[in-house]
């Protein structure tokens, strides 16, 4: 495994590089109040005076959720979230880019809860046209419910990067091309969501929510919205410029540190790719499991 002064580094050189890019227009910095509405249980979300944190909650009466005001068609969005601590099994708490169309785009992080002392599972999913069965899980690293954590979704022509501290973990290309479907038309609204999950979060459903140890919390603060905002123009959005920098030639794939990071990831934390799951697909896998990540 690498050791922890190597992994170290390798974090400072990203993050160097990620200040170096962190050029164009951003959208929002951070007022949960004036970028988002409550569209579920607006008494189980709770947001400081300053509108810079919130938090979600989840109980036998409900669960909630918020909602962006815009839409957008790629570009870069961290949240920092911390999840619920202690018991949280059958609790799932998302944060996702959603069309809402019936033949929607979707791309998500899922949070599944566990009984305690067992790790959270990480569950990332890409919906093409209305079409998902691309789960990825992991477990994290660290212990998420002990403080926030940065979750960045960086979407552009070229790929959809899911990345946690900077570190990426999955990678999803545009293989359009090559007859794959990829979210490049429709408009997304940004998503953050607890909710009962107990049917299938843990263990395939086998651990179920215990509401005597609720009511669950996750808290979340500090994004970034740096993006394209939808108003009606495929183009605008779709081209390179540089106010949409996320679409410049130098961010059609991962440098050599992301890379390694990568693959550090996906030796020591993946615990299940569709594309390593042959029987689930009567032994025909998707095509895109048979392209290139980079």
């Amino acid at each position: 495994m690498e050791t922890l002064f190597s992994f170290n580094l390798m974090l400072i050189l990203l993050f160097a590089n990620v200040i170096t890019n962190a050029f164009g227009s951003i959208v929002s910095t951070g007022n949960f109040n004036l970028d988002f509405h409550v569209p579920w249980s607006p008494n189980h979300v709770t947001t400081s005076i300053d509108g810079h944190s919130r938090t979600l909650k989840l109980d036998q009466e409900s669960g909630s959720a918020f909602v962006s005001n815009d839409m957008f068609l790629f570009g870069e969005i961290d949240m920092k979230i911390k999840l619920i601590p202690g018991y949280s099994a059958g609790t799932v708490v998302a944060f996702y880019l959603s069309s809402d169309e019936p033949n929607r785009d979707e791309i998500d992080f899922e949070f599944l809860g566990n009984v305690t002392g067992q790790p959270y599972i990480l569950q990332t999913n890409i919906y093409t046209n209305g079409i998902d069965n691309k789960e990825e899980r992991i477990y994290l690293w660290f212990d998420p419910t002990e403080d926030f954590h940065t979750y960045t979704i960086l979407w552009n022509v070229y790929h959809i990067v899911f990345m946690v501290d900077w570190v990426p973990i999955r990678v999803y290309k545009n293989h359009v091309d090559l007859g794959v479907d990829f979210p490049r038309w429709q408009p997304m609204s940004l998503k953050a969501s607890l909710w009962n999950g107990d049917t299938w979060a843990t263990r395939g459903g086998h651990d179920k929510v215990d509401w005597s140890k609720g009511p669950f919390i996750a808290s979340f603060m500090d994004y970034k919205i740096d993006a394209c905002i939808w108003k009606g123009d495929l183009r605008l959005c779709s081209q390179d410029s540089s106010s949409n920098w996320w679409n410049k030639p130098r961010f059609n794939g991962l440098n050599w540190i992301q890379r390694r990071l990568f693959r550090w990831v996906r030796k020591y934390y993946l615990i299940y790719d569709y594309c390593q799951d042959p029987k689930r697909f009567q032994n025909h896998l998707p095509r895109e499991c048979h392209l290139t990540k980079f």
